[in-house]
């Protein structure tokens, strides 16, 4: 099968994102070709990678002076203690401006080490090759980079842009039902804020996806960083438009913060719940038809993912959630800055609907399920 390919072009910044399976064997080409003055590389290892795609990398590099380390991806590994670890080892190992920090992992692994690459020297040459379905929809694309804090997740960071992403379909084979589900979440995410014929095409393909029907894969990847580029392109620095891309994350990343970013809920969970609360709010505001909201449960409960409902959407649960609210990272002037949807395709404008954490009190009980 051919690789497909989609290009990052803006201003002095380019690089591609290359799709396809069992496509690693490019590798030690794009390195000299991107990299041609590196003579060092670290290697930051997602612990859950399979043993023979680490060996199998480690043998394409054997021309360079590798240094690996191997991440326990947690949410809590996300951190200034962590990232003071590892610079203060490349920093001992001298690591300059033209080496490289590639990461093999998820999206925590490629949060962590790309920022590392970031802050290093002011920025060291960074290749990603995630390994999740997640990280290849959403946080290897785009250039965000970063760690958490006690107020709140990913509230500490840069924009880095990669010089390379490979998406490798080989890598999901081995993942669980429920670590597609995470990246599932963020496919249908793009679909509904951006592309109604996608949204559609989800809802006769989704059960492939689940299936691991390879074919079905690498087109709703490369869709779906399609989508999430159009918004990069335009708004690399998340300044405005960007911030559609938030769309249900208000609501689950404070579901993750208030959980301590427990392994019981997921990311991809966390959002499929808050894309339904963000739709009801939607719905209440006036903002969008109820159809719209039933269009996406049907999508939920043809697939089984309705259970990501349940827990979160109480009323009790989302008051609790309100302090964590507060700390979005969206928010500029006290109020909660949600993203809200018109129809399947389209956000309302960032900014245009903030919401008092006491007028959310009041309106909470529309948004229970």
């Amino acid at each position: 099968m051919k690789i497909q390919q989609i290009k990052f072009c803006n201003k002095n910044q380019n690089y591609s994102i290359l799709i396809g399976n069992n496509i690693l064997n490019i590798l030690p080409k794009k390195i000299n070709k991107i990299c041609p003055k590196t003579k060092k590389i670290v290697l930051f290892f997602d612990k859950n990678v399979p043993f023979k795609f680490k060996s199998s990398i480690l043998r394409k590099l054997k021309k360079y002076e590798v240094t690996t380390f191997n991440i326990a991806p947690s949410e809590k590994v996300k951190s200034f203690k962590s990232v003071s670890f590892y610079l203060d080892k490349l920093l001992s190992k001298n690591f300059n401006r033209s080496d490289l920090v590639l990461s093999v992992g998820g999206g925590i692994t490629g949060d962590l080490t790309g920022f590392v690459a970031s802050i290093l020297k002011r920025g060291l040459n960074f290749i990603n090759i995630p390994t999740t379905l997640l990280s290849q929809v959403d946080a290897a694309v785009g250039g965000k980079t970063g760690v958490n804090s006690n107020h709140g997740k990913n509230l500490i960071g840069s924009f880095f842009q990669p010089k390379l992403v490979i998406c490798d379909t080989s890598f999901l084979k081995s993942l669980k039902r429920k670590e597609i589900v995470c990246g599932y979440a963020e496919i249908l995410k793009h679909a509904v804020i951006k592309d109604i014929k996608f949204f559609k095409w989800l809802k006769l393909n989704s059960k492939h996806i689940f299936s691991h029907n390879t074919k079905k894969l690498i087109f709703s990847i490369k869709k779906s960083c399609q989508i999430k580029l159009s918004f990069v392109n335009e708004d690399v620095n998340e300044k405005n438009i960007r911030m559609a891309l938030n769309f249900g994350h208000t609501f689950a990343h404070a579901i993750e913060v208030k959980n301590n970013y427990s392994k019981k809920i997921t990311h991809g969970e966390a959002v499929l719940a808050g894309m339904i609360l963000a739709t009801k709010l939607s719905v209440h505001k006036k903002v969008c038809r109820r159809k719209t909201l039933e269009d996406i449960l049907d999508i939920y409960r043809s697939n089984y993912l309705d259970y990501t409902l349940k827990k979160h959407c109480s009323l009790k649960e989302i008051k609790s959630l309100i302090p964590y609210l507060k700390n979005d990272k969206k928010n500029n002037d006290g109020r909660i800055n949600f993203i809200l949807l018109n129809k399947i395709g389209k956000t309302a404008k960032p900014n245009r609907h903030k919401i008092s954490t006491d007028e959310l009190r009041k309106n909470i009980k529309y948004i229970t399920l």
